[in-house]
């Protein structure tokens, strides 16, 4: 089959479109043939960041597919060859084929098509664990999400205002503030010429979902309210901040943080389960949109790449897979 593989650490140019073994479907896992597969920033740091071993031959990005089963492992019995589905990987999504754990796959939503299907895993599975399930987000709460404009952002800002909370966000332009506004947020500030801790210090925000560590860090302990929730999902600002160890404790503040990628193969099912059962029945009501910024063939990888880096998009970049 065809895939992308990263060939060595380095930039974008480290892409390249090559002709590897087409991978089996194990035990409990089921065979998908890509139709599309979603960009995301952790895959750039895959390829800038992460250990790459020679001898263990090449690693294919991707965290997100949406395509067609045409094989069942033994013990996979839920889909069947056939099936349309969107999944979460643990990597290998650029490519033709990829196995997956079946519990990790969730049929297309209803009027959803396959192409906007493979926006979902990666956002909605990372926005539901940490907004809803540990930082508890409940109707009529005040919520910012920092990157309103990203997949996680829309998602996000999405999500909270079908389940009943007051979004909140920033943005890096005015045109994008704007946008995130018209998406649902309740006001948008542009954290490259406003002060977003002076904009919102008297709201009081419950929940705070930040993908910005860095300088950020103690501004979103400030605007929090007692009992607030933080919750880092990563550090594009800096992964060292400042804190203030008496607001903590005085407000009583949750400080946590998670990583999707690396959890279990049954969390990651666990989880799987809850969105069908909470997520699903939102997008089949049509309250969540697909946002798509960008769809490119599977050979232009570095470009998709290169454009999630430049932060110009809204929404999600997608590849397509012939």
């Amino acid at each position: 089959m065809k895939a992308i593989v990263i060939t060595k650490k380095g930039g974008p140019e480290v892409l390249e479109l090559r002709e590897v073994p087409t991978p089996a479907a194990q035990d409990g896992q089921v065979l998908i043939r890509v139709k599309n597969a979603g960009v995301n920033r952790s895959d750039v740091y895959s390829r800038m960041y992460a250990a790459y071993d020679e001898e263990a031959g090449t690693d294919i990005p991707g965290l997100e597919v949406s395509g067609e089963i045409t094989a069942c492992g033994r013990g996979a019995n839920r889909f069947h060859q056939g099936d349309l589905v969107c999944a979460l990987t643990k990597g290998g999504a650029y490519a033709e084929y990829v196995a997956v754990p079946e519990g990790q796959c969730l049929p297309l939503p209803e009027g959803w098509t396959s192409e906007e299907a493979a926006t979902l895993p990666e956002t909605v599975f990372t926005v539901w664990d940490n907004v809803f399930r540990t930082g508890r987000l409940k109707a009529g709460e005040n919520f910012l999400v920092h990157g309103g404009s990203s997949g996680i952002g829309v998602t996000a800002i999405q999500l909270a205002t079908a389940l009943g909370a007051f979004p909140y966000t920033t943005a890096g332009t005015e045109e994008k503030c704007r946008w995130c506004e018209e998406l649902g947020a309740i006001r948008a500030v542009n954290y490259k010429t406003e002060d977003f801790e002076e904009i919102l210090k008297g709201i009081g925000i419950d929940v705070i979902l930040d993908m910005t560590g860095g300088d950020f860090t103690i501004k979103n302990i400030r605007v929090l309210r007692e009992e607030g929730r933080l919750l880092f999902i990563n550090s594009m600002r800096g992964g060292k901040g400042t804190i203030d160890i008496p607001e903590i404790m005085r407000k009583r503040i949750l400080v946590t943080g998670s990583m999707l990628k690396p959890r279990s193969i049954a969390y990651k099912a666990e989880l799987a389960a809850e969105v069908e059962k909470k997520v699903w029945p939102l997008l089949a009501q049509g309250l969540l949109r697909p946002i798509i910024h960008a769809v490119l063939p599977l050979e232009k990888a570095a470009e998709a790449q290169t454009l999630m880096e430049s932060s110009t998009h809204r929404g999600k970049i997608l590849l397509s897979v012939s």
